[in-house]
C-alpha cells in the first residue's frame, strides 16, 4: 500500500490541474455616454405672446358709379403703385352724361346773358322816366333766377365730370392686391360689394395683447419701460426667426374685459414683403440688460410625474438632478433657474442606457452636435 501511496498523490494533483477554477464575478462595463458642459451666458430678458401681422393700410376698393365692367386691369396678388388702373367702367352713357350737362348749362348762361340785357334796358328807361319800377324789378329777379340756373347746372356738369371719373377705379394705396371679386362683363356698382382689397406692405403692424400680470411685473420692477428700449422680435411658425426688428409704438389705453389683457402694437419694417396681414406669430419681447444664466441643450432634459430632471456625471457615475428650467429658452438651449450652477458634465447622448449610480465613460460632444 505505501509504495502505491506516491502514484495516488500524483495522480491526484494530475486530475486538480485539470480542473476549472472558480470563476470570479466580473466587473461592469462603464456605459459610453456624451456630455457638454453647462455654461452660463449671457441671456436677454424675453417675454413670449403670440401675436398677429395687420397692415398699415388696408383699402377696400369698390364701384362709386353703376355700369358694365368694361376691363380688369391689374393681376392678382401683385404688387401695386398708388394710382395704378384697378377697373374701368363703360364710360359711354356717363360721356353723354357730360355733354348733356354741358348742353344745359349753355341754355342758362345764354338766358343769364339775355336776363342781364333786359335788366340793363328797364333801368335807362326808368332813368328817362319812360318805364316803370315793377319793370325793373321784374328784370332784376329774372336776372337773379337765371344767375341761380347757371349755377345749378355748373354743379350738374362737375357731378357728371366726376361720374365719369369714376369709371376709371385706380388704386388708393400702393401695396398688394388682392383678388378680384368681379369679372369683364358684369354690371357693377355701389351695391355690388368689395370689388378687390390693396393692403399697404412696407411697414407692418403686429398687436398682441399683454396680460394685466405682466403689466403689474413690470410696475413692480421699476415702473414704466422705455418703449424705445424694448426690441420686438418675431418667430414663424416653423420655429425661423424674423431678421427685422420691431418697436413698440401704441399700448391701448383700455383693457379688455373678457380676457384682461391690453393691446399692444409694434411697427415692423417688411422690406423684402416676408410679412403677411392676418398671419400668426410668436412674439419676444426683448428688454434689460442680459442677465447671466445657465444653459444646457433642450436634448439633455428629461421629463418624469416629479418635475424635470437630467444626468450628470459625478465621479464616474450616473447622477440625477432636478432643475427647474425657465420658460422659452434659446431656440435649441434650455435656460435653468434652478438645479445647475454651470460647468457640471451633462450627459446629452445615450440616456436611453443611463440609470442612476451606473459607471459611464464620458465623452465631450459638440454643442452643436448636441443639439441635432
Amino acid at each position: 500500500m505505501d509504495r502505491f501511496f506516491p502514484l495516488v498523490c500524483a495522480l491526484f494533483f494530475v486530475v486538480a490541474q485539470g480542473l476549472p477554477a472558480k470563476a470570479q464575478p466580473a466587473a461592469p462595463a462603464a456605459v459610453p455616454v456624451g456630455t457638454v458642459n453647462a455654461q452660463r451666458k449671457a441671456i436677454d430678458q424675453t417675454l413670449d405672446f403670440v401675436g398677429r401681422i395687420e397692415a398699415v393700410g388696408r383699402v377696400e376698393v369698390r364701384a362709386r358709379v353703376t355700369g358694365f365692367l368694361d376691363a380688369v386691369l391689374f393681376k392678382e396678388g401683385e404688387p401695386i403703385k398708388e394710382g395704378s388702373p384697378l377697373y374701368r367702367i363703360e364710360p359711354d352713357l356717363f360721356q353723354a352724361a357730360v355733354k348733356q350737362a354741358e348742353g344745359a348749362l349753355e341754355r342758362t348762361k345764354a338766358a343769364y346773358t339775355l336776363a342781364a340785357i333786359q335788366l340793363q334796358r328797364a333801368q335807362d328807361l326808368l332813368d328817362r322816366n319812360s318805364g316803370t319800377v315793377v319793370a325793373r324789378d321784374q328784370a332784376r329777379a329774372a336776372l337773379d333766377q337765371a344767375k341761380g340756373a347757371v349755377m345749378g347746372d355748373e354743379a350738374s356738369l362737375q357731378t357728371a365730370r366726376i361720374n365719369l371719373g369714376y369709371t376709371q377705379i385706380f388704386a388708393p394705396i400702393s401695396g398688394r392686391i388682392g383678388r378680384t371679386g368681379v369679372t369683364k362683363g358684369n354690371v357693377v356698382g355701389p351695391d355690388s360689394g368689395v370689388l378687390t382689397t390693396v393692403v399697404s406692405q412696407d411697414p407692418m403692424y403686429l398687436t398682441f395683447p399683454v396680460s394685466q400680470r405682466e403689466f403689474q411685473r413690470y410696475a413692480q420692477s421699476g415702473g414704466r419701460p422705455d418703449r424705445s428700449r424694448i426690441a420686438v422680435r418675431i418667430r414663424f411658425s416653423d420655429g425661423s426667426t424674423y431678421g427685422e426688428v420691431g418697436q413698440i409704438n401704441f399700448v391701448n389705453v383700455s383693457v379688455d374685459r373678457a380676457t384682461d389683457t391690453v393691446v399692444v402694437r409694434a411697427t415692423m419694417p417688411n422690406p423684402a414683403g416676408a410679412l403677411r396681414d392676418g398671419q400668426l406669430v410668436r412674439v419676444d419681447l426683448q428688454a434689460g440688460k442680459p442677465e447671466q444664466k445657465v444653459v444646457i441643450p433642450q436634448a439633455a432634459l428629461i421629463a418624469d410625474q416629479g418635475g424635470v430632471y437630467v444626468f450628470v456625471v459625478e465621479d464616474g457615475r450616473a447622477a440625477t438632478r432636478r432643475i427647474k428650467p425657465e420658460p422659452g429658452g434659446t431656440g435649441p438651449d434650455a435656460v435653468i433657474a434652478e438645479g445647475l450652477s454651470g460647468g457640471e458634465l451633462v450627459i446629452v447622448d445615450g440616456l436611453q442606457r443611463v440609470r442612476p449610480g451606473i459607471l459611464v465613460q464620458a465623452t465631450p460632444v459638440s454643442q452643436t452636435a448636441s443639439r441635432i
